[in-house]
């Protein structure tokens, strides 16, 4: 009841302020001071009350600001309609992913014309052969607002199915059990799981990662047998370290079940044979602090991506039977310029994916032969292996995209060299990628670091400064955002937007420094390399501080806090999606998810050192009393990475400090969390509004 009578009220208001043609004011969020001392600070938070998803005035306050959010945005209505169909009009409903092989079989998924979801299905031994559906994700979605497959296994003798199902939008996955024969599903449903199972090769056996309930911190590694109660399931593996995660894979061989644990620095691993799930699983190399390595298997060896002694990672080799680093013996070199990001191997190919000058290339060397580069034509781009699961073939399937040319899935046979599009993204409406350009330029940030960026923009657009443009950052956790093609782009690029990528430090564009030198006590060069980045497309012509947008989810919504408080004035509006903007205050609190696991990211607050510097960048610990650019925050109530409270918290401080008049509306998904919606089109409506505001901001009411 309480809920309701305080939405009710602001709405009241709302509409008695509409009838009087005064201004829409906000909703204002109550004061109640909370005290947080540590090393002998004290910090006032006056929004702590917030953080309490149970409590019905929380919620009324996140409705109120919703309602609010509708209706200064309500004149932008017809604008966001049209944005949902420009954007939706380019979208292929009816289509087809490329079909990969498995144990016999091929699987693909297909849309259907008007699904928000789609058809897991697959033929036996060719495509020419009847269509199998696995799954329709729109049937078994019906009647939930949210509902996402988070991956699916099939048993090695191809009768049952596992996924993974989350209908809450917080990662908690539940794995079902389809009897591909009879098309029932089993009576076994493994709860609060990351959604995946790998299965022993008897068919029976399968293993799952369990989560905690509260952390949501991978910490379980789970056996199962088909038929036997979940509650009878064996602990295979216990990570008791809470800054570590764990996971469980199979060799491509199919040979062994490998087991990782990894923090931010340090990784381990252990593996068994996949025929053998009775045994126990071997450690390969213990865990050593700031010792990182991942692994696959050949024949008698295991191959080992480890930044042992090499910054930028190399690749060792070591026999089954002696896996500690002693016996580990050098297959590719460290290299001061190359980032070595990546590798997959087959019965007679290994092939690289490395980073060299912010580009990655793709390096196949034959364990008899001599080793080459698969070139590519465009200056900026983005190559990634794509799915390849069979380990005896000279095809190996990567995907090509740039900031231009839609996402391409190639076939390319490493013997003849000779490659072969399998399919290029369709883009409706008659898109011509030679009316855009794409290309690299750099800004210097205040030390005198070159920053690139990847830049995109209609062919025409001059630089006289006159352009509106949106930068886009991200800047954490080694992630590098590669240049890559975006239909929902096209909307601004087409109404003459310049839209860049600020490739920060705190990525990994330029190898294991780049990102060293944008985290822990170097974290402030992220936000001051993204201020620069914007300063320079403004004094290069391509800008001005009146056209100029910032976008950034996650981290790069903390990007986006910390940048504007640093230099508001850069910028004329802000998008800050599902944002981390109270840093310290969550880093301290070791019950939120994702906290422990993130000091090697962060630092942790219970040092002191660590404390100051967070404090002096935490967005939310920032705000001061002064102008702001027009900023759009987005939520949602259940997720699970950034808990809702934080934007909620930030939106709250922001109102009350901040000197100007500059729009500001924070929009909250009820039913979501980090990722937004599941469909496949209800995601076009958040991006809507966001352009949207945009738009508005510029005055285009198209």
């Amino acid at each position: 009841m309480r809920t309701n009578v305080f939405l009710l009220a602001f709405i009241f208001l709302l509409l008695s302020a509409c009838s009087r043609k005064e201004k829409i004011m906000p909703p204002v969020a109550k004061k109640v001071p909370k005290a947080l001392t540590i090393h002998g600070d004290t910090r006032i938070d006056n929004y702590y009350w917030l953080n309490e998803r149970e409590n019905p005035e929380v919620i009324a306050y996140l409705e109120a600001e919703n309602a609010y959010k509708d209706e200064v945005m309500k004149p932008t209505e017809v604008l966001q309609e049209k944005l949902y169909d420009e954007i939706k009009s380019k979208i292929k409903e009816e289509d087809e992913s490329v079909p990969y092989k498995k144990n016999g079989y091929y699987y693909y998924s297909k849309t259907e014309a008007g699904k928000e979801y789609y058809l897991l299905c697959r033929k036996k031994g060719s495509l020419d052969a009847e269509e199998e559906v696995l799954l329709d994700v729109n049937q078994l979605a019906e009647g939930y607002e949210y509902y996402a497959v988070g991956s699916y296994s099939v048993s090695k003798d191809n009768k049952i199915l596992a996924f993974g199902v989350d209908t809450l939008s917080r990662r908690k996955y539940t794995i079902y059990f389809k009897n591909l024969e009879t098309g029932e599903l089993l009576e076994d449903a493994i709860p609060l799981t990351t959604g995946g199972a790998v299965w022993a090769n008897d068919s029976k056996t399968v293993y799952y990662t369990l989560k905690d309930d509260v952390t949501l911190r991978s910490e379980k590694i789970m056996k199962h047998t088909l038929g036997t109660p979940v509650e009878d399931d064996r602990v295979t593996y216990y990570e008791a370290d809470e800054t570590f995660d764990v996971f469980i894979y199979k060799s491509k061989t199919d040979d062994y079940l490998i087991i990782g644990s990894e923090s931010t620095l340090t990784s381990e691993y252990r593996y068994l044979d996949a025929n053998h799930p009775e045994g126990e699983f071997k450690v390969i190399q213990p865990r050593i602090r700031e010792l990182e390595y991942s692994v696959d298997q050949v024949e008698d060896y295991f191959y080992i991506r480890t930044n042992l002694d090499a910054q930028n990672f190399r690749l060792m080799r070591t026999p089954l039977n002696a896996t500690e680093k002693e016996h580990w013996e050098e297959v590719i070199p460290h290299r001061d310029d190359v980032y070595f990001s990546d590798f997959d191997v087959f019965k007679d190919y290994l092939v690289l994916t490395e980073r060299k000058e912010g580009i990655s290339n793709i390096r196949v060397m034959p364990w008899k032969g001599e080793e080459y580069f698969i070139d590519f034509d465009e200056e900026v781009y983005s190559v990634h292996s794509s799915i390849n699961m069979d380990f005896d073939t000279e095809v190996f399937r990567f995907n090509y995209t740039s900031m231009t040319t839609p996402i391409s899935t190639f076939d390319f046979n490493m013997k003849t060299k000779e490659r072969t599009l399998l399919k290029e993204q369709e883009v409706l409406g008659g898109y011509d990628k030679n009316n855009y350009a794409t290309k690299r330029i750099y800004a210097t940030a205040m030390d005198g670091t070159k920053i690139p960026m990847s830049i995109v923009y209609k062919k025409g657009v001059q630089k006289d400064g006159n352009n509106p443009a949106l930068i886009y950052g991200y800047g954490s956790y080694g992630h590098t955002i590669d240049p890559s093609f975006s239909v929902a782009r096209l909307p601004l690029l087409d109404r003459g937007f310049v839209y860049a990528i600020a490739h920060i430090r705190g990525s990994q564009i330029y190898g294991r420094q780049w990102y060293e030198d944008g985290k822990l006590l170097n974290k402030m060069n992220t936000f001051t390399d993204f201020n620069d980045c914007a300063q320079f497309l403004i004094d290069e012509g391509y800008t001005n501080s009146e056209k100029l947008f910032a976008l950034g989810g996650s981290a790069g919504g903390l990007l986006m806090g910390a940048c504007i408080n640093l230099k508001p004035e850069l910028y004329k509006g802000v998008i800050a999606a599902v944002p981390f903007v109270d840093v310290v205050t969550t880093m301290l609190d070791e019950s939120i998810p994702l906290t422990t696991g993130e000091f090697d990211e962060w630092g942790n607050p219970k040092e002191e050192k660590y404390y100051y510097y967070m404090k002096s960048y935490s967005p939310y610990d920032n705000v001061v009393a002064k102008d702001y650019p027009a900023m759009l925050v987005t939520t949602g109530l259940h997720d699970s990475q950034v808990q809702y409270w934080e934007p909620a918290k930030w939106v709250a401080k922001l109102r009350d400090l901040k000197t100007d008049d500059n729009l500001l509306i924070f929009h909250i998904n009820m039913d979501y969390g980090h990722g937004g919606a599941s469909g496949r089109f209800e995601w076009i409506k958040e991006t809507a509004l966001e352009y949207a505001f945009i738009l508005d901001q510029l005055g285009i009411k198209d």
